[in-house]
């Protein structure tokens, strides 16, 4: 067993914006050159990375107690220090065990019909239009579903108002703002960070609305949920600390679902025995199937899984270490980061033969661990919303393909660009809409 760091490329910046730029083609270049694991330097620290599913089953398995959350510095004035993101240790147990429910289960399961209804509107209106870029839509349709199931709004002002908030907030956001801290300045009230700020707390004055609203008048949506909930020791959760979380769940489950939905439907129309293979599930549920026995399809699933693999919407399970690790035959110094990659892992030619093709069949033909597929990353810090996106994607999907026929408006596929944190397909997946 050696100390010493594994080999990796040089220079921070270069490195940082390489990671920024282009990770579906640098990563795996760095794994073939230096090996696996391999170390790089970036703006936020030093990270060793491994996309060999046994080193990924030692980071997921080792004492949570080992962990800090990666770059707190660069996050945390977004999501909120109260944040599930940047809890570590007790506070985070703590936290997850509110947070768990309303995203599992009967719980869950009570938004479908919310979800089927926000597709069927919002698919019916773009119908006929000559060009729709499926990402917008696709965001509108989860946006939607967020501001009515999670936050809340009882009404279309209320809902449409949130809306607007949470697209002012992320559209005013940038990646180098998360990936280069030292640029989150205001600089008198001028710039992107000050434009961010702004459109920040005029999205927490909404969410805090919204909290005493839940308190008043409790729905059965997750913000009356958490404004309800209570911890071991009887305590409830602070509106801080609601604001901050019902924000994370914002950042970290919009976007995934919406460039999930965006990357199936570019896949799916460009493998036609796959489409006509859903078409064929989904009609054997009748002409207006229940969303729940939407959700339920195993081929829709494995479609699903397919485009997470192939194009995972985060690239990385990041985490520093507050000790050191055994990773391999190397010991990783506390300090370090340490790196799932998942987009290494869902690439790894031993685990999916043909790795850049897509092929829903794989998740019919064997099971993989969570060590071998990890598009909501592993282990303790694992994507608290995992099932919920899931559950989301599959029956937006689903009511749309049912229920429209698109084409795909570009002859070329569509290739993963970086938007802030998250890697979605360049130019939105345009596509015509008509009714079937």
């Amino acid at each position: 067993m050696t100390t010493a760091l594994p080999a990796g490329p040089s220079g921070k910046l270069r490195s940082t914006y390489r990671v920024l730029r282009s990770p579906f083609r640098d990563f795996p270049r760095w794994a073939a050159k230096y090996g696996d694991p391999f170390t790089i330097p970036t703006v936020n620290g030093t990270v060793v990375i491994t996309g060999d599913p046994e080193l990924v089953k030692t980071i997921f398995a080792a004492d949570p107690d080992l962990y800090g959350p990666w770059a707190v510095d660069a996050l945390g004035p977004t999501l909120g220090q109260r944040s599930v993101f940047m809890l570590e240790g007790a506070k985070h147990t703590r936290e997850r065990k509110l947070l768990a429910p309303p995203l599992h289960g009967d719980r869950m399961r009570a938004y479908a019909d919310v979800i089927a209804d926000v597709a069927r509107r919002r698919f019916a209106a773009v119908s006929g239009a000559s060009r729709v870029v499926t990402l917008e839509l696709a965001q509108q349709i989860s946006l939607e579903v967020i501001t009515r199931a999670i936050f809340g709004a009882e009404d279309d002002a209320r809902s449409l108002a949130l809306q607007a908030g949470v697209l002012g907030l992320v559209e005013s956001s940038s990646p180098i703002m998360f990936f280069m801290p030292f640029m989150q300045k205001e600089l008198g009230g001028f710039g992107p960070w000050a434009r961010f700020r702004r459109k920040f707390v005029a999205l927490d004055e909404l969410l805090q609305q919204q909290i005493d609203r839940a308190r008043s008048k409790p729905g059965a949506d997750v913000c009356s949920m958490l404004v309800q909930s209570r911890y071991d020791d009887g305590e409830p959760m602070l509106d801080a600390a609601i604001r901050d979380e019902l924000r994370t769940m914002l950042f970290a489950g919009h976007e995934t679902t919406a460039i999930t939905i965006a990357w199936a439907i570019d896949l799916l129309h460009r493998h036609p025995k796959a489409l006509e293979r859903v078409h064929a599930e989904l009609e054997g549920l009748g002409p207006d199937p229940d969303p729940e026995a939407i959700a339920k399809l195993e081929y829709l699933d494995a479609v699903c899984k397919e485009a997470m693999r192939l194009y995972p919407v985060v690239t990385e399970v990041l985490r520093v270490l507050r000790a050191p690790l055994v990773l391999g035959s190397i010991e990783v110094p506390a300090g370090i980061g340490v790196s799932a990659s998942i987009l290494l892992v869902h690439r790894r030619e031993s685990l999916y033969p043909d790795p850049e093709a897509f092929k829903p069949e794989r998740f019919l033909e064997r099971r993989f661990s969570p060590f071998e597929f990890l598009p909501f990353g592993g282990g303790n810090r694992r994507c608290i919303g995992a099932a919920f996106a899931a559950f989301e994607m599959k029956i937006v999907l689903g009511v749309a393909l049912l229920r429209h026929r698109m084409v795909l408006l570009d002859d070329q596929p569509a290739r993963p660009v970086r938007r802030n944190v998250t890697m979605a397909p360049s130019g939105g997946v345009p596509i015509r809409v008509t009714d079937r």
